[in-house]
């Protein structure tokens, strides 16, 4: 057994849909929009960067850490934000807040 029915089979990836709550997209808009005031087309990096963390999560949600209860934490690397997310299903997950590392995580946990 095994061969090549065994290795179709571990190539496999379940894609989830990543749905975000308006909270979350109006903090992320906020956010791109402070970066792009900072720098222009530094906020055309963030979303680069929100963009790849985003992939990450609908590969592989399970990989991220739980950070309180059932919410689990992808973490940004260039940038100091984390999406606080949790699983839904095998076929999606909802992101609940775009947070960034210096505000007080009570902001975030009230909305669960």
């Amino acid at each position: 057994m095994g061969g090549i029915e065994g290795r179709a089979r571990a190539a496999l990836t379940i894609v989830r849909a990543v749905i975000l709550t308006p909270i979350a997209r109006q903090e992320l808009i906020d956010a791109r929009n402070w970066y792009e005031n900072e720098s222009p087309g530094l906020g055309q990096h963030f979303l680069a960067a929100i963009d790849a963390i985003v992939e990450r999560v609908a590969t592989n949600p399970g990989q991220l850490p739980v950070v309180y209860r059932n919410i689990r934490r992808a973490m940004l690397r260039r940038f100091p934000y984390a999406l606080m997310f949790v699983t839904e299903s095998d076929e999606s997950v909802t992101v609940i807040a775009s947070f960034h590392g210096s505000r007080d995580p009570a902001r975030w946990q009230r909305r669960i």
